[in-house]
């Protein structure tokens, strides 16, 4: 008899990886619930920044990438997943119901699944080799396939106004000693399963996109010729209701591990869209007032030069996932 739903060391298998997303400041805001066929996702508001992601806007990118990042993983045992989003309205906190169903795995899907692994934020300089136009145009695919829109932000004046955009919000943000307070309780580790850990920090140095984390430990790369040839990938949404937020979290998982898989540096960033004034100057002044922007990944190649970034720890999965209890929570 064909089997209707992965057993529970292949789905255990696939929220381990899942739980490998990347989130604002590494909280891993997401609790996973599993029932008898099907797997939950909530979001663990206890988890939510109120000071960096005062709306809430951060925590439900984060569990999108998740929620992307477990269909990759199923499919590449596998399985893919029919998802039905924000199901509850009850309940906003409960995200997503995953179903699955057989499928043909493909080499391709596998080696998206891998990327997972791979994939580490780097914070550091990027290298002055030219990312290929088919890269890109495959990253922005990749975006636009989970229903997102995904520009590459190369032409001026857009970049030096989406440049600026991030220098006012580090302006406005060192001012704040309550994001400061909040951004050195969160990074700056060197044992916890949470957090920015030093060894994943790197300083400033002047470059408005790198977050002021606690203890930077990760010596920034040396680019010797010219300067760093980065390209900045915006992810922007039509509308900007919680439903475009998680999608959001998905299209940043997908060009994340696509990049990865191109062999591409990744990092991705959200400061200027944390506050109101910054977010607004992107959609007036990058988008055109068409979208609303949500998330900015900046890729390149890493400098050859520089060592890996080190993992960055994450919970154990025993705290994440649970059994789905009878009241459906």
């Amino acid at each position: 008899m064909p089997r209707t739903h992965p057993d529970s060391e292949t789905l255990r298998s696939a929220l381990a990886l899942a739980s490998r997303a990347p989130s604002v400041h590494n909280t891993q805001p997401w609790r996973w619930r599993l029932g008898r066929e099907t797997v939950h996702l909530y979001a663990d508001e206890s988890r939510r920044l109120p000071h960096t992601d005062p709306d809430g806007r951060d925590l439900l990118l984060s569990c999108g990438a998740a929620l992307h990042h477990l269909r990759v993983a199923a499919r590449a045992e596998g399985w893919e997943t029919v998802i039905h989003r924000l199901p509850n309205p009850a309940a906003p906190e409960h995200l997503a119901v995953v179903e699955f169903r057989p499928t043909t795995c493909t080499p391709e899907h596998v080696e998206l699944a891998r990327a997972i692994g791979k994939r580490s934020t780097d914070r550091r300089r990027f290298s002055s080799w030219e990312v290929p136009p088919a890269y890109i145009e495959a990253i922005v695919a990749a975006g636009v396939a989970t229903g997102v829109l995904v520009r590459d932000v190369e032409a001026e004046p857009a970049r030096t106004q989406l440049l600026r955009a991030f220098e006012q919000a580090a302006w406005q943000h060192a001012r704040d000693v309550s994001y400061g307070a909040e951004l050195a309780q969160w990074s700056g580790r060197h044992a916890a399963p949470q957090g920015v850990p030093a060894r994943n920090a790197v300083s400033t140095e002047a470059d408005p996109r790198v977050r002021p984390f606690s203890n930077p430990g990760l010596p920034q790369a040396v680019v010797r010729d010219i300067d760093a040839a980065d390209r900045m990938i915006l992810l922007s949404t039509s509308s900007d209701d919680r439903l475009s937020q998680l999608r959001a979290g998905e299209a940043t998982s997908a060009v994340l591990l696509t990049a990865t898989s191109l062999g591409l540096a990744t990092c991705p960033l959200t400061e200027p869209m944390e506050l109101a004034d910054t977010r607004e100057r992107i959609r007036a002044h990058v988008l055109d007032d068409s979208a609303h922007p949500q998330m900015i990944v900046r890729i390149g190649w890493a400098v050859p030069s520089a060592d890996p970034v080190p993992p960055t720890p994450r919970r154990p999965l025993d705290e994440v996932v649970h059994p789905l209890d009878r009241s459906g929570s």
